[in-house]
């Protein structure tokens, strides 16, 4: 009996794609592309960092006191989010050309991928990118309840004070799955008052032992690292610091000397948290709740669709195991996706058939 007269093209094919996935693991990923942002200007009351004749504007910005100061951690992972927060914090500016934006990145990252990511996106972003080398916290990493927390570069929010430059004293941090959609300047702003290193939203509601194991509570010498503290739960993804008091109380070692102990006994078990909280906890200027809606990506559990807390809003943040561009390219978004999805920068295929 004679073969279907397509038989041996059928079969060509289906080799070809069997040797096509045989090969996927080493092929190289497709980059994502990114659409321009517009451009966005001062209101005519902000103030003139910059000379129109300055030759190096963008080096005045980057060391001015008068500059809002913005970091962010970098990758290749998690830039689409990066893109989305960064245009949601121009688009709300007030005078977005005074924002000096400082990224971090691991030492062993595209530095040059990342930076002309950026850049041709905001061509007129004032920015620089810093590398943080991931060996001088890999060695203190204990593994945690989520891999994705282990990763060096979590940390680097802990060595801020060491990465940028001595002329930025004080910086707003932020995660990168946020989006903002009120004035960073008014966070930036917030009184520190005498002493106090941070600011961020403060939550006393939540219960404050389950961050520590009960090995920690049922030690005196560490449970009393609490006393004469009010600690209550701050989540690290939304920080303003005061990077002149961090480096003359070395609150980086401070923390290291947390992770330390944590590799010979395991007194937490959430990544970067515990040792801010160890350190600052109860010793924070609290912010109000409107500068940091999190738990939008469901905490823990993927899939969790998360409602806002009352009250008003200037910044949601997808903290947890979802992030809205993965559920909105799954097309199963969460109701509250749809807030971030205007600041989506991603060119799709068809925008870059057309």
């Amino acid at each position: 009996m004679s073969k279907p007269p397509r038989f041996d093209l059928l079969l060509v094919l289906l080799f070809t794609v069997i040797a096509l996935a045989s090969n996927s693991v080493t092929a190289t990923p497709i980059t994502q592309q990114f659409k321009e942002a517009p451009q966005f200007y001062n209101s005519p009351d902000c103030a003139v960092l910059v000379d129109e004749d300055e030759s190096d504007g963008e080096a005045s910005i980057l060391c001015s006191d008068q500059a809002v100061h913005l970091a962010m951690t970098l990758d290749t992972a998690y830039i689409r989010g990066s893109m989305a927060a960064i245009l949601s914090v121009l688009q709300h500016s007030s005078c977005p050309q005074n924002i000096a934006f400082h990224f971090v990145a691991s030492a062993t990252a595209n530095a040059s991928f990342l930076r002309a990511t950026i850049s041709s996106s905001f061509p007129y972003l004032k920015f620089r990118v810093y590398p943080f080398d991931d060996s001088s916290v890999s060695r203190l990493i204990s593994t945690s309840i989520r891999s994705a927390l282990d990763c060096p570069l979590n940390y680097a929010r802990s060595y801020l004070a060491n990465l940028l430059p001595p002329c930025v004293r004080r910086v707003v941090y932020l995660d990168s799955d946020l989006v903002l959609v009120d004035d960073i300047a008014k966070l930036a702003a917030t009184p520190l008052g005498d002493d106090s290193v941070l600011a961020a939203p403060e939550h006393c509601n939540a219960n404050f032992t389950t961050y520590f194991t009960p090995t920690f509570w049922s030690n005196p010498s560490l449970s009393l690292t609490f006393a004469n503290r009010k600690p209550c739960y701050f989540n690290t993804g939304v920080m303003v610091i005061d990077l002149d008091r961090w480096r003359e109380g070395d609150y980086t070692t401070k923390i290291e000397e947390w992770m330390e102990l944590q590799k010979r006994i395991r007194i937490y078990e959430l990544g970067s948290l515990p040792p801010f909280l160890l350190v600052f906890a109860g010793n924070i200027v609290p912010v109000d709740h409107r500068w940091n809606q999190h738990g939008l990506g469901g905490d823990n559990f993927r899939g969790l669709c998360r409602d806002l807390h009352p009250g008003p809003v200037s910044l949601l943040h997808w903290s947890g195991k979802g992030k809205p561009w993965v559920r909105l390219d799954a097309n199963r978004p969460c109701p509250l996706d749809a807030l971030w999805a205007p600041y989506d920068l991603l060119e799709t295929p068809f925008a870059l058939d057309s």
